[in-house]
C-alpha cells in the first residue's frame, strides 16, 4: 500500500502509482516537474507555496484547491482550464482518479475555521482509499472517515497533538497510520514515535518523513 509514498517534508506528500501525484508541496529540494495532479489543503504557506508548486507543476498538470485560491492561482498565471475547485464534503473524479473532500478545522483553536471550507481528501487509488487529513483537529467528519491509509497530523498548536491524532485513528481504524506535519515548522519526532506507539495494536504505525 505504501509502495513509491514518501512524506517529503513536513506534510508534503508525493505519490507515484497510477498518476504522479504531490500533496501540498513543500520545501521541494530541485525541480522535478513531473506532477500529474497537485491537491492543496488550504491556504497557509507550509500547505499552499507558490515556489514549491513551480518545482513540480507542467503544462499537463491538473491543480486541485479549495475555492479561495482561486485568486491567487490565477493571479499566478496558471491556466483555469488546469485548475479544479473544490468544497467540502463532496466527490470529483480527475484524471481517473477518485476523490472525496473531508472537511478540515479546528474546533478549540482559531487557526484552521470551519467556514474557509479547507479540505482534508480521501484519493482512491487501485481501491485503496488515502485519507490526507489537512490541518485539523478531530471534527465529527473526520471520526466518520473510511480509509486504508490514514495520514495525519500530530504536531500539536495549530492541529490534533500525537495524542489526538492517536485518538482519532484509533476510531476509523485505517490498516495503516502515518504521521504528518511535524518535525519543522511545528512538532517534533518524538510525536511522530508517541503517536505509533498509541495505535491499537490491529493498526500499523508507519514513519515516512525522512529523520
Amino acid at each position: 500500500m505504501l509502495d513509491n509514498i514518501e512524506v517529503l517534508y513536513h506534510s508534503s506528500i508525493r505519490i507515484n502509482k497510477e498518476k504522479i501525484i504531490y500533496i501540498d508541496p513543500f520545501k521541494i529540494d530541485r525541480n522535478f516537474n513531473d506532477a500529474d495532479i497537485i491537491f492543496i489543503t488550504h491556504d497557509h504557506y507550509d500547505h499552499y507555496s507558490e515556489e514549491d508548486i513551480d518545482k513540480v507543476i507542467n503544462e499537463n498538470t491538473t491543480i486541485i484547491i479549495p475555492e479561495e485560491l482561486l485568486t491567487k492561482l490565477l493571479r499566478k498565471g496558471i491556466n483555469k482550464n488546469a485548475i479544479i475547485t473544490v468544497e467540502p464534503n463532496k466527490e470529483y473524479v480527475v484524471k481517473g482518479i477518485k476523490f472525496k473532500t473531508i472537511p478540515a478545522y479546528n474546533t478549540n483553536k482559531t487557526f484552521h475555521p470551519k467556514g474557509n471550507d479547507w479540505v482534508g481528501y480521501i484519493i482512491t487509488i487501485n481501491n485503496i482509499r488515502y485519507y490526507i487529513a489537512g490541518d485539523t483537529d478531530i471534527t465529527e467528519e473526520n471520526k466518520k472517515v473510511k480509509c486504508d491509509v490514514a495520514f495525519v497530523p500530530v504536531g500539536g498548536t495549530y492541529t490534533m497533538d500525537f495524542k489526538e491524532a492517536a485518538q482519532l485513528i484509533n476510531e476509523i481504524q485505517p490498516k495503516i497510520a502515518i504521521p504528518i506535519h511535524y518535525g519543522s515548522v511545528v512538532g517534533t519526532n518524538q510525536d511522530a514515535t508517541d503517536f505509533v506507539k498509541l495505535l491499537n495494536p490491529s493498526i500499523k504505525g508507519i514513519i515516512l518523513m525522512k529523520q
